[in-house]
């Protein structure tokens, strides 16, 4: 009888300490095979979007480690999704160790979730190697996971960018040159002269529920999608840039349609040209039946390219001293030169650390055998921050620019749409 009491008196106290949010010693995130240390990454791969690269890797590290076993656990509804995972667990007190973060949610992140700085666990863990931040990652990658109080919250690493994908096939039919155009200008003349030749239509800019390309041309002419925390778009050479885009669409040259509807249509040879994710990559590669090749993001005359960063950032979200110095572990792996090679070559992001294009075993061989991936790499020094709107309004600011997108493709005034649904904006970050 005195060992029943005994036991159940254990086993009520453990109940006490879970109903507490207190788990004992041998909590999961502790207690991995052989005494290792246990930590989850979240992340948001898909089997068809990475995740077989993400169980390619995760396995790789638990197999050559004695101390650390890493679980990987996939978020579905990508980024917000995560978010919203995140943030039941974080309540729960049971976080992961680390994350991956959207772009789209890097203040939200840093101002409501517990992490530790990249910096912070290198010092503290990685005292061997304190500059790897600085000797491995060009500034501007690097700032693009600093929020806008100019704290590093982490370090990039799913890359995107837009390219230009051409039919090579049709140019050289127009008598035009097979190297694609090099400006937005260019790419208006070339559609154009495809239109009237071929009857095909010349260009198509992915219109996913984001204004990610657009943004890219806006910044290319010299606008800035935000400035001081507003919305600043409405300007000449925003409005420019729109208008271009405009008159293509209105005279036929490009196609204003669904994201997947105008991949396909380029795949099918249907569009000469198509703008869009380098993400994009082995789909446009393996169904082309065509001379395909992929160009730089154009330019417009005499400016600067822009082009902004799609993917995500790693986030140590632990808090347990331990957890934080196997997390830190595991992520400096993600940042080898090889495991950053196979992550490009599973997903089609382009590697945010240096060196690894170059290296023999990193891309120099996939490169050579995959010319498309070159112009996202060799544009990686132009790359700036995706807007995003500061505060509670982020959603409906992003819900207000795709509806000025179809006003403008649908021939609406492009000063004047753009200049009240960037007073619109405005007025909801206000509040």
């Amino acid at each position: 009888m005195k060992k029943l009491a005994v036991l159940l008196s254990i086993l009520i106290l453990s109940l006490s300490l879970f109903a507490c949010g207190q788990a004992p010693e041998s909590s999961p995130t502790k207690d991995g095979k052989d005494g290792k240390i246990k930590i989850e990454y979240y992340h948001v791969n898909a089997e068809t979007q990475g995740g077989i690269s993400v169980k390619e890797l995760v396995d790789n590290f638990n197999k050559s480690n004695d101390h650390i076993e890493v679980v990987a656990t996939y978020n579905p509804d990508m980024y917000k999704g995560l978010m919203q995972n995140l943030q039941a667990k974080q309540a729960a007190k049971e976080s992961p160790a680390i994350a991956q973060i959207g772009w789209a949610f890097l203040d939200y992140f840093s101002n409501n979730f517990d992490y530790v700085s990249p910096q912070e666990a290198i010092d503290e863990f990685d005292k061997e190697d304190p500059d790897f931040l600085k000797e491995n990652f060009l500034p501007n990658i690097l700032d693009l996971a600093k929020n806008s109080k100019g704290d590093q919250v982490g370090i990039p690493y799913s890359l995107s960018t837009p390219v230009l994908y051409i039919n090579r096939d049709i140019l050289k039919e127009c008598g035009l040159p097979e190297a694609g155009p090099q400006t937005w200008q260019e790419v208006s003349q070339f559609a154009k002269t495809i239109k009237e030749k071929t009857g095909k239509f010349g260009l198509y800019i992915q219109e996913p529920q984001d204004f990610w390309a657009q943004q890219a041309l806006v910044e290319s002419n010299g606008g800035k999608m935000i400035q001081d925390h507003k919305a600043s778009f409405a300007d000449p050479q925003g409005i420019e840039a729109m208008e271009l885009y405009q008159t293509m669409v209105q005279d036929g040259s490009a196609i204003h349609i669904s994201w997947d509807e105008g991949v396909q249509s380029f795949v099918d040879g249907n569009i000469a040209m198509c703008y869009t994710t380098i993400a994009r990559r082995e789909q446009i590669q393996k169904g082309a039946q065509f001379d395909v090749a992929a160009v730089k993001s154009p330019t417009f005359a005499g400016k600067d390219r822009c082009v902004p960063a799609g993917g995500c950032f790693l986030a140590i979200t632990a808090t347990d001293k331990d957890q934080i110095k196997a997390a830190w572990e595991f992520e400096k792996y993600l940042y080898g030169v090889e495991q950053m090679a196979t992550w490009t070559k599973g997903t089609g992001y382009t590697p945010p650390r240096k060196g690894v294009a170059e290296a023999e075993n990193g891309l120099k061989a996939f490169l050579e055998e995959n010319q498309m991936m070159k112009p996202a790499i060799e544009q990686s020094k132009d790359v700036v921050s995706w807007a995003s709107f500061p505060g509670n309004a982020g959603l409906q600011a992003e819900q207000l620019l795709l509806d000025m997108r179809d006003e403008i493709l649908a021939g609406a005034n492009v000063q004047e749409s753009m200049t009240t649904t960037q007073e619109k904006i405005n007025s909801l970050l206000e509040k």
